[in-house]
């Protein structure tokens, strides 16, 4: 954590808080900064492999890059994207290696890191948890007031790390341990 100005008490601590949207092909990632429940946008981009490289090649991209981000933008947490169990079982085990890399790369930097699932992620930023990626991408760029709109990837990783930066669902520190998710809401 890094403290907001020079001492004192009743000072709010400032976290940067890197989210990662994971992909084979691309890995979205989003650095925010929070300070109370004021969010500051510091970078976001996405990762690519490259698709004629084999797999070790192309996960060890994913971790270096992200390893990379760390290191320049000194993030204190990290929210990942959960994987959803897709139709072809092949891409749901390729999506899970990515975020195995992805969360490796979190780990041996000491830092924690939080799950949320697609639904938990569209329901903090948009108030809908089946929300298009449109959605998403506009509320990203109103939620950190940028000038443009993020890519689709870089987008849901922000909107990741928005998620962790209220709480999931905005809910602060409300535990949600023991509660499932079922059509958006809590229950």
């Amino acid at each position: 954590m890094i403290a907001a100005g020079s001492g004192g008490q009743g000072q709010r601590a400032r976290v940067r808080i890197l989210g990662i949207d994971p992909g084979l092909r691309t890995t979205g990632f989003g650095v925010i900064g929070r300070e109370g429940s004021r969010l500051d946008y510091v970078t976001s981009g996405c990762i690519k492999s490259d698709a004629s490289e084999g797999l070790p090649e192309r996960l060890k991209s994913i971790y270096e890059g992200l390893a990379q981000i760390v290191r320049e933008h000194g993030p204190a947490e990290v929210a990942v994207e959960k994987v959803f169990v897709n139709v072809n079982p092949q891409s749901t085990l390729l999506l899970g290696q990515a975020r195995g890399a992805a969360i490796c790369a979190a780990v041996m930097a000491g830092l924690p890191v939080y799950e949320y699932t697609p639904q938990q992620v569209k329901q903090s930023v948009v108030g809908k948890g089946s929300a298009r990626k449109e959605q998403v991408q506009e509320m990203v760029k109103r939620l950190l007031a940028l000038a443009g709109y993020p890519s689709t990837d870089a987008a849901d990783a922000l909107a990741c790390a928005i998620c962790h930066a209220h709480g999931a669902f905005g809910l602060g520190a409300l535990p949600t341990r023991d509660l499932a998710l079922r059509r958006g809401r809590l229950s």
